[in-house]
């Protein structure tokens, strides 16, 4: 049996991490939702679910009360129309109860006993290789430790979670689609595991963990007789030569992987005549296209940005299993060919991680619908396109090797009607598939979805104007929020009071409830403040038509965050569900309140830079949230210091998104306005899953040490997800626990259990196959420039938090230099001048060099706190093309547009211009230039630039007639502004968030931005990357 290892500390890409929540060693009080008993039958999705949701509000105790006694009392109500402001007031009823002790405690939470590795010799401790400094003990290089978050150790067993391919589609042809439902980590661990973050508390049984299933079951190993494999493709997995030979034998199932040659370098590649069943078609592999082998001298040759999008590298597999492989949008892996050991892993100084969109909206995805979900009897990963059949009715599992038997009803394809071809199935066809889940993946009835939006209404907000545009937002898109006829909605507003709404069906108008006591915060009436959409819709439109101007005289200037908070998670935690935050400036009153850290001259390297929250408040509250299935998103409009580092808590932790809109303004700022509202259309009719979890499983040998993105990690590799959006984006960080030298493939796979809006219970996986090499230079080959960038900037926002910016700053840049310096010493044969660097690292320096100068860690006083710190929770919540094109921007000429490589969609004709390098060296004043930088698209025009631009695109006879404040260009019935139309709008639409456009003249104050994002220039504080490169040779060559 695999036991759990330690993961090499120190170095700087392996040292073990604390999860992004406190330490699971909580896992037992968060059970999901209060609903504890046996299991439902799958006959649960009906609207009437009787005592499943009671819509009784707990008053002073985390979990649900029962018995309206406590809501006695007076209450004044007043309708809307005759509200003067605040002052009809509810008082608390008089009822005696216990404090509220919430079942998460701020204390330093128990560490958990290191486990001993059976295999200590396959890990060896890394060199150092990300020390900064030497002021910084070893073990801290890349760590996030929060107060009472616990460092713990992933084993690769206990994560399932496996991608699929929709469709038959070829992998390399990127058509499929995926989006990560989170309802996966049901089955995790099965009854009679116990485990270690219990603290000795007996196992509740009715938690996500045990739906989902656990990793190793104490069962005896079956023994394989070896016998041959059924398909000759990928299935008989033992069977797989390595990853640089192009033969499949089935005969050397029994061989030592010692015997099977690897080819290092450029040599011919020998193919044994192994048996009559070898595969001759040739192998995708980065090793046979002849620039995967080319050495660069950077130095010589700096311009290698293609000047089409980057894509990422094939796995170097045959292409029967590579067909199968996962879609590289949904699920990536740092290095293509994963090393043997961790002592290579080591030696190549390069990070190795996963990095997934698991939710992603897809255009294609196959659904099974079959009451049979097969999974491995030991480990509980996912039958797959990466499973060996040895015969008919037996499979290998490709993580663990446990041999399982395939049920009676898998003998049976629905797809092609025909009997006894389990292989044939969709589930070992398509590397993304979702099944629909039987009752025993519940802990209670799927949730309804439910909604609650709470607004700033304090003299602040009301001046921003901002409630017109999200009350207009909603009354547009009510009837297109995601639900049934289960859909609950409710509204909750506030200043230095809390302001309920009752929605009662039968009310001539909705009715204001104000709760004035914000130190013990209760909710004023039990029912009728969420309420069913359908039957209140009149009620809800309404509401919403009159909030803009309920208080629009009002006075009050404080803001009461904390306690409106609370009420709303009190009045969500019966069911679950979404919590909309609208807030406008810095929480005044009540229990959360802040107050101002931001010093406006204090220069950002400083060491006092405020990245930490400044209470624990926001992240204990979204802890509870999380404990009862509710997601709060917060949105941020604010012109001045709000703390959001502070704030950001109450989603991060809550597996919620945080949208900032700086100095928004209706009348002075209406591009923010134009922003807003299409964002918010988005976020609020995109796909949502609600009370979900996720696993990642990988092949036995491969260890998860951490976790990137917005969730709190339950029990130690299980995420709770109350919420997943299909725009959200995640990141694990692995080692290399016990030498992979007895296999040639490794597959992860990801698994997300999740209730979809309609009520059903879903998991979505995903699966990804690999190989295994045993030399440097394969691992080089196969690395993954853009995905080691992401994986990279996420530990460097962890290390700020934890350490400080300059100490990330320092691990980026050595996260270079030591990379370079392990090619330069341990693979080139001859050490030529200059800075040599493999073909797929080519662009590395400058993808570093970039994320030296993205928001998050550029020094200079231009960034602002806050907006630093949003810039660092879209690091690390953003999918990674979205984050590649924030930190490295697309720059196209477009004055001289043309449908030659034209896309052609819709009907549409799309240009395709070429990106250019980031520097002022590739503008000239005779021609306009887009450069797109994922949430900002800003055209520059040169002063120079032809007479026809400026009338046939931008519909001004010169250059002085451009407005100074161009956001918009005029669609004009010419094929020059037809294309630059429909090119702006299809680099828009290829996003979640609403990038606004500037038309920028050289005199517009938007020019300094636009020169900010050429990354390949000097700047004041920031070296050029000929600079760079210069410094990075340096570095290699002592």
């Amino acid at each position: 049996m695999s036991q759990p290892g330690i993961p090499a500390s120190g170095g700087g890409l392996t040292g073990i991490q604390a999860q992004n929540g406190a330490a699971s060693a909580s896992g037992s009080p968060y059970t999901n939702g209060p609903i504890q008993n046996a299991l439902m039958s799958s006959q649960g999705y009906n609207s009437q679910l009787p005592g499943s949701y009671p819509h009784l509000i707990p008053a002073k105790t985390l979990n649900p009360v029962s018995g309206q006694s406590n809501y006695g009392g007076s209450q004044t109500v007043s309708p809307l129309s005759s509200y003067q402001g605040p002052g009809k007031t509810l008082h608390r009823p008089p009822v005696a109860s216990t404090p509220v002790t919430s079942s998460f405690h701020s204390g330093p939470v128990p560490r958990m006993p290191q486990h001993t590795s059976h295999n200590p010799a396959a890990i060896p401790m890394p060199s150092g290789s990300f020390h900064p400094g030497t002021s910084v003990p070893p073990p801290l290089n890349w760590q996030y430790n929060y107060p009472s978050a616990e460092s713990q150790t992933n084993h690769c067993p206990n994560v399932s979670s496996g991608p699929t391919m929709s469709g038959n589609t070829n992998l390399t042809s990127h058509q499929y689609v995926s989006s990560g439902d989170s309802s996966l980590q049901n089955n995790l661990i099965k009854s009679g595991i116990t485990s270690s973050t219990n603290n000795g508390s007996l196992v509740v049984h009715n938690n996500y963990d045990e739906i989902e299933g656990g990793g190793f079951l104490a069962t005896p190993q079956l023994t394989n007789k070896n016998p041959t494999a059924s398909r000759s493709v990928g299935y008989s997995y033992p069977s797989l030569p390595p990853g640089y030979q192009n033969t499949t034998p089935s005969s050397t199932t029994g061989m030592p992987p010692s015997s099977l040659s690897y080819p290092s370098g450029p040599q011919a590649f020998s193919q044994m005549p192994l048996g009559a069943n070898h595969l001759t078609a040739s192998m995708s592999g980065l090793s046979l296209h002849p620039e995967g082998l080319r050495v660069i001298n950077l130095l010589q040759e700096r311009n290698m940005l293609p000047s089409t999008p980057l894509q990422p590298p094939v796995p170097n597999l045959h292409e029967d299993i590579q067909r199968f492989n996962c879609n590289p949008e949904l699920f990536r892996c740092t290095l293509t060919s994963i090393p043997q050991t961790q002592a290579l892993l080591n030696k190549a100084k390069l990070p190795l991680g996963l990095l997934l969109h698991p939710f992603k909206d897809l255009v294609q995805l196959p659904v099974v619908t079959s009451s049979t979900i097969v999974r491995c009897r030991s480990c509980r990963t996912y039958i797959n396109p990466f499973v060996s059949f040895l015969d008919q009715r037996r499979w290998k599992c490709n993580l663990c090797y446990q041999v399982n038997d395939v049920p009676e009803e898998f003998m049976y394809n629905p797809l092609t009607r025909a009997y006894g071809e389990p292989h044939r199935r969709p589930e070992v066809q398509n590397a993304t598939i979702e099944f629909m889940a039987p009752s025993e993946y519940m802990l209670r009835p799927p949730q309804p979805p439910v909604y609650l939006f709470v607004f700033d209404v304090s003299h602040n907000a009301v001046e921003t104007g901002y409630l017109n545009s999200v009350c207009q937002s909603l009354l547009d898109n009510l009837d297109l929020l995601p639900g049934n006829t289960r859909t609950k909605i409710g509204f909750i507003t506030f200043d230095s009071t809390i302001h309920f709404y009752s929605l009662q069906e039968g009310l001539s108008q909705p009715q204001m409830l104000i709760v004035s006591d914000i130190e013990d915060v209760f909710i004023p009436m039990p029912e009728n403040l969420l309420v069913n959409l359908n039957e209140s819709k009149e009620l809800v439109q309404d509401l919403l038509k009159t909030l803009p101007q309920m208080f629009t005289k009002t006075l009050e200037t404080q803001s009461a965050l904390g306690p409106a908070l609370q009420a709303a998670f009190k009045l969500m935690s019966p069911t679950g569900g979404r919590m909309s935050v609208f807030q406008t400036q810095l929480p005044t009153l009540g229990v959360g309140a802040l107050k101002p850290r931001e010093e406006p001259n204090q220069k950002s390297s400083a060491k006092e830079i405020h990245l930490t929250p400044s209470t624990d408040f926001y992240k204990k509250l979204a802890l509870d949230c999380s404990g009862q299935q509710v997601a709060v998103d917060l949105f941020l409009l604010s012109g001045q210091y709000s703390d959001l580092a502070s704030l950001g808590c109450i989603s991060r932790y809550s597996a919620g998104s945080v949208y900032y809109y700086p100095s928004y303004h209706h009348q002075y700022n209406p591009v923010q306005v134009q922003k807003l509202q299409k964002e918010l259309q988005r976020y609020l009719t995109r796909k949502i899953g609600f009370e979900a979890v996720m696993r990642i499983r990988c092949t036995k040998g491969l260890s998860i040490h951490t976790f990137h993105g917005n969730f709190f990690v339950r029990s130690t590799d299980l995420l709770s997800l109350p919420n997943v959006n299909p725009d959200a984006g995640y990141a694990v960080q692995m080692s290399v626990e016990e030498s992979l030298m007895d296999t040639q493939l490794v597959s992860f796979q990801s698994a997300l259990l999740y209730t979809s809006s309609k009520g059903e219970r879903r998991i979505r996986v995903h699966t990804l196959c690999l190989p295994v090499v045993s030399t440097l230079n394969e691992v080089f080959l196969g690395a993954d420039v853009q995905a080691i960038s992401g994986l990279l900037a996420n530990m460097a926002v962890d290390r700020s938090v934890t350490a400080s910016l300059s100490d990330a700053r320092d691990a980026l840049v050595n996260a270079v230099i030591d990379s370079l310096s392990a090619y330069r010493s341990s693979v080139l044969s001859n050490q030529q001048p200059g800075l040599m660097v493999p073909f797929s690292l080519r662009l590395f320096p400058l993808f570093v060099l970039a994320l030296l100068k993205q928001k998050s860690f550029q020094t200079g006083t231009n960034a602002r706190l806050d907006e630093r710190i949003f810039a660092m929770c879209q690091v690390k919540n953003q999918p990674l093309v979205h984050l590649m094109l924030t930190t490295h921007p697309n720059l196209y000429r477009v004055d001289n547009l043309s449908d030659e490589g034209a896309l052609n969609i819709n009907d549409r004709t799309v240009p395709q211009p070429p990106i250019l390098q980031l520097s002022v060296e590739k503008l000239s004043r005779d021609g306009a230039f887009l450069m797109d930088a994922g949430s900002v698209l800003m055209l520059w025009v040169g002063k120079n630039c032809g007479q026809h631009f400026f009338s046939q695109v931008l519909g001004v006879q010169s250059y002085a007639l451009i407005p100074q404040t161009m956001t918009d260009l005029p669609e004009l019935d010419t094929p020059e502004s037809a294309r630059t139309v429909a090119f702006i709008s299809w680099l828009r639409e290829q996003r979640p968030f609403f990038p606004i456009l500037y038309v920028i003249r050289d005199e517009s104050p938007m020019k300094a931005n636009f020169l900010q994002n050429m990354v390949e220039d000097r700047t004041e504080s920031a070296l050029s990357y000929y600079e760079f490169l210069l410094h990075i040779q340096q570095q290699v060559n002592k």
